[in-house]
This record gives C-alpha cells, sequence and structure tokens, in this order.
C-alpha cells in the first residue's frame, strides 16, 4: 500500500511536466533543464544526512543517470517547442510501452510475445492519430515533424534507461541526487557555450523551483522508493495513468478542448502499454 502511494504522487509529479515545460517554452532548453535538474538534486541532501560521500556510484551507473536525465529532459523540452504539446506529450508517453518492446534486449529471460508486438502496432498507431489527425494547415509544415521525432527519441531514452538501471549494481536513493546535478551541470555548461544568456523573471524563478521540486526531482525520489517497497508490476501498471494525466492538465493550461484525435490516441497508447505489459 505505501509503495503504491509513492509510486502514484511520483505519477502526480511527472503529469505536470509536461504543462509546466509549456510555460517556461521562451527559456532555453539547456538553461531550463540544468536549472531544473539542480534544483531537484537538492532533494538529496537531506536524504544523504547532508553526506555528499552517499552520491558515490561507479562510473558507468553515473554514464546511465546522466543518459537518461539529462538525455530525456532535454529530449522532451525540445519537442514541446517544436510541435503541438499535447501530441508531442502523447508520443513521449510510449515510454511504458518501450520498456515492454525493448526489455528482451536488455534480459535473456525475457520473451517478445505476439501480444507485445501487436501492442506496439496498436501504440504507434495512436501516436500516428495524434500527429495526422488534426486538420490544421500548420501540420503540413515540416518544423512539426522534427518536433515528433524528437518526442519519440525522449521516449526512448526513458525506456532504455528505465531498463538499464535494472541492470546495474545496487545504489542508495541519495544517488539519484548525483544523477540531477551532474545532469544539471552538463546542461547548465551547454547552455553558456550554445545558448543566448536569458533574463529570468520571478514568475520564471517560482515555476522553475515547482519544475525542479516536483517532475524534475521528488518524483524520481519518491519513484526510487516505491519501486524498492512494492512489486514493480504492479507499480509499473500505474504509470500508465500519467500520460492520461499529463495529456489533460496540458489541455487545461493551453486552453484546449478536447479533439477527438487526442482522446483516441490517448486511449490506444494507454491500452497498448497496458495489454503489452500484461
Amino acid at each position: 500500500m505505501k509503495a503504491d502511494v509513492l509510486a502514484l504522487a511520483a505519477i502526480a509529479l511527472w503529469g505536470s511536466l509536461a504543462p509546466l515545460g509549456v510555460q517556461l517554452a521562451h527559456i532555453p532548453p539547456f538553461l531550463l533543464t540544468g536549472i531544473g535538474l539542480l534544483i531537484g538534486s537538492l532533494i538529496a541532501l537531506p536524504l544523504a544526512r547532508f553526506r555528499l560521500a552517499r552520491w558515490k556510484v561507479p562510473l558507468a551507473t553515473l554514464a546511465v543517470g546522466i543518459y537518461g536525465l539529462f538525455g530525456f529532459h532535454f529530449l522532451l523540452f525540445m519537442a514541446l517547442r517544436n510541435a503541438p504539446a499535447v501530441q508531442a506529450n502523447l508520443i513521449n508517453y510510449l515510454w511504458p510501452l518501450g520498456m515492454v518492446v525493448m526489455a528482451p534486449l536488455f534480459s535473456k529471460d525475457i520473451a517478445l510475445q505476439r501480444r507485445h508486438i501487436v501492442a506496439a502496432l496498436v501504440g504507434f498507431a495512436g501516436a500516428a492519430i495524434a500527429i495526422l489527425g488534426r486538420s490544421e494547415s500548420t501540420m503540413a509544415s515540416a518544423e512539426f515533424h522534427s518536433g515528433y521525432v524528437i518526442a519519440l527519441a525522449s521516449a526512448f531514452v526513458w525506456a532504455s534507461y528505465s531498463l538499464l538501471t535494472r541492470k546495474l549494481p545496487p545504489f542508495p536513493t541519495a544517488a539519484v541526487g548525483g544523477f540531477a546535478a551532474a545532469s544539471g551541470v552538463l546542461s547548465l555548461v551547454c547552455h553558456y557555450f550554445l545558448e543566448p544568456s536569458t533574463a529570468l523573471s520571478t514568475q520564471d524563478l517560482w515555476l522553475l523551483c515547482l519544475l525542479g521540486l516536483g517532475p524534475l526531482g521528488g518524483a524520481f525520489f519518491l519513484w526510487d522508493a516505491a519501486i524498492k517497497l512494492g512489486d514493480t508490476r504492479r507499480i509499473g501498471l500505474l504509470a500508465f495513468a500519467t500520460p492520461i494525466l499529463s495529456t489533460v492538465l496540458l489541455l487545461v493550461t493551453t486552453g484546449q478542448p478536447l479533439q477527438w484525435n487526442v482522446a483516441l490516441a490517448a486511449a490506444l497508447v494507454v491500452g497498448a502499454a497496458f495489454w503489452g505489459s500484461r
């Protein structure tokens, strides 16, 4: 029961990631990712009793952590500003299905069955409906296509990161703060060399704090604790509520009506992921 509560709390925080990302879309992605992850890493300090030595992990583990946290969030924020937010968000949430389909590549004990292939096809059909179901002429613009590809790449990064962490030596929850801090510093270095300087307003700072303490911080620690306490299969099923919650919050935030293609795409993506994981 406690594990379920922790997992649901993490899912609730992740649901706010895309809406916050849209509101902060005017901030360069490296700067946005860097500040958010650095703020999120501060949560690890009390968990480690303010001893940074407890963040220490093997270099391979740190590299996987940076790949997951830095790569996923940077690609997601890039996708949200290069494609319609709701559609890009739905494509990004193909990652639970990606975990199911790619699992045999990371574990010899898991075989890819027929239902996994069917679920993958249904999930990608949902993504296609999200992309092609709109009638606006702007959808024909090539700039949107790059955003969809980036969103799919972000889904791949998070799915592969989640599978890779299961192959790593066990590490304490506080070590996630090290992943976030290293990824945040790397993001800010990239911002310094590749992006123009940007002035942040007071509202930006408040939203960045929410981003860092919530979906770019607290959610990681809650999820890690849930995985260690509960049944990973049950907790994994709870994760399929994330795209629905995130999509609803995006629609509310952006003031968009619920279109038929978005509702159908969400049903197909979540349904395929749920069925494929059984």
